[in-house]
């Protein structure tokens, strides 16, 4: 197989996770604006997805948020996904929401409030056997906002004794994905706030248990694809929360703040065998301004670009350079890469899969922003409240 054949299997074979709750209103703190034709049920937002998989045939999955998204029959939502070509992805827990989690959830001091957390818990391992889900998801916004507040060695035991809880019920197909996040809405000590604190408590439940990388959610300046490397030589990247961040975490589209980072971090995923099952791709983010299903397709896009570059280098060329010190030459070769031009071989990738080459044209020629707006009158709306 030629070099430009096999860059085009592993661009055919990507496959990215949308994340249901993009499809819903949302905002800022301060406002969540609405849009006609959003979503108002589970089965509207999969209905949407199955548009942008659709369009661009590289977004099979969707993934879920408990409670955001709950029915009373997930086996049927599951058909629903599956007439529509798609999986049901990650199963994501909430333990933010609720007023009994003011002080935390799983390590919250009181017994009774860490008893209902690990109950959710549960229940989403018991939503990802109905669905078929391999992965469940937890971000938790555990911490403390001023010192002494409570013990941080205690909380760390809590948070503990609850992971290993879950990891237990998993099923031996299943998987645990912890994600971490610097600060908010802990502002003192947030009870998981980085990839070591996440990969510690990995290390020590075991092979199911793997890291999420939220590329949103690093202090300024941090070298993201650094942690990507060291998590993929330790077998421990389960997948990664793609959006683009300028202060904090803004959860913006994926490549439209650095998009020169994520061509760095697709090129250690590239350089690590993260192009794999193994590893999943998945978005998170909120699209507060744009229209949502053109923004969940532009940023599809936006991680296939940065993949094919990353697929582009010129990796002989580059191992010379390193190995002789060059470091222009290092340096050339990843540049080279990073500014060529790879739209025209991904319209070539998507035609030879029978799709139009350019998917967001595709969409709006479809109709189907206008079929949705005339069609889901009344009822609520998904999305969140400011």
């Amino acid at each position: 197989m030629t070099e430009h054949a096999t860059v085009k299997a592993a661009l055919t074979s990507q496959a990215i996770e949308t994340p249901s709750w993009a499809y819903g209103n949302s905002g800022t703190r301060f406002k969540v604006f609405a849009r006609p034709g959003v979503p108002r049920t589970p089965q509207e937002k999969l209905d949407d997805a199955a548009k942008v998989h659709e369009f661009t045939g590289a977004a099979p999955a969707v993934a879920l948020h408990i409670p955001w998204d709950t029915v009373d029959d997930y086996q049927a939502l599951a058909e629903h996904a599956r007439d529509r070509g798609l999986a049901i992805g990650a199963i994501n827990a909430n333990t933010f929401q609720d007023d009994a989690y003011r002080l935390g959830s799983v390590c919250h001091p009181e017994a009774a409030v860490r008893r209902k957390a690990l109950d959710h818990l549960m229940a989403c391992v018991d939503i990802m056997d109905a669905t078929g889900s391999r992965d469940l998801k937890l971000w938790f916004a555990d911490g403390t906002n001023y010192p002494g507040q409570d013990d941080i060695r205690e909380r760390q035991d809590r948070l503990a004794e609850a992971l290993a809880a879950v990891y237990e019920r998993l099923g031996d197909d299943q998987r645990m994905l912890v994600e971490y996040k610097l600060f908010e809405p802990a502002f003192y000590a947030t009870d998981v706030p980085d990839w070591g604190t996440a990969y510690a408590h990995c290390l020590k439940l075991g092979p199911k248990a793997r890291v999420v990388v939220d590329t949103g959610h690093h202090a300024p300046g941090t070298n993201i694809e650094f942690i990507v490397a060291t998590l993929l030589r330790e077998g421990r990247l389960g997948g990664f929360d793609f959006n683009s961040r300028f202060y904090a975490d803004d959860d913006l589209m994926v490549g439209a703040a650095d998009p020169f980072q994520l061509f760095r971090i697709m090129y250690e995923v590239v350089r690590g065998g993260g192009l794999t099952a193994d590893v999943a791709f998945m978005l998170d983010q909120c699209h507060n301004i744009e229209e949502k299903i053109p923004a969940i397709i532009r940023s599809v896009m936006n991680v296939q670009e940065a993949t094919a570059k990353a697929l582009l280098v010129d990796r002989a060329a580059l191992a010379d350079a390193q190995r002789t010190g060059d470091v222009l030459e290092a340096n050339g070769v990843l540049m080279d890469a990073y500014n060529t031009d790879v739209r025209p071989l991904l319209a070539e990738v998507r035609e030879e899969q029978g799709l139009d080459g350019d998917p967001m044209a595709a969409y709006r020629r479809s109709g189907w922003a206008t079929k949705t707006a005339e069609e889901r009158i009344g009822g609520q709306q998904a999305g969140w409240g400011a």
